[in-house]
């Protein structure tokens, strides 16, 4: 019973304790500020990928715009 009782006590501390660290350490900065962890990282890639997605998405109107159709107007 006291078995129980211990663990039934100790999972939950133990498992709020792996919260305890949430954030980004000083020295772990540099690492995520690198080019290649940004969510964009090329610009012009992303231009191109927005492009080709608002010219297959004509009816949505594409990538944050408004409205919709082909264009043919």
């Amino acid at each position: 019973m006291k078995r129980r009782y211990a663990l039934a006590v100790l999972v939950p501390i133990c498992s709020l304790a792996g919260c305890a660290h949430l954030g980004v350490e000083p020295w772990e900065r540099d690492v995520l500020a690198e080019d290649r962890m940004q969510v964009v990282s090329d610009p012009l890639d992303a231009s191109i990928d927005g492009h080709i997605y608002f010219s297959k998405e004509a009816s949505s109107g594409g990538q944050g715009f408004g409205g919709g159709g082909c264009g043919c107007n």
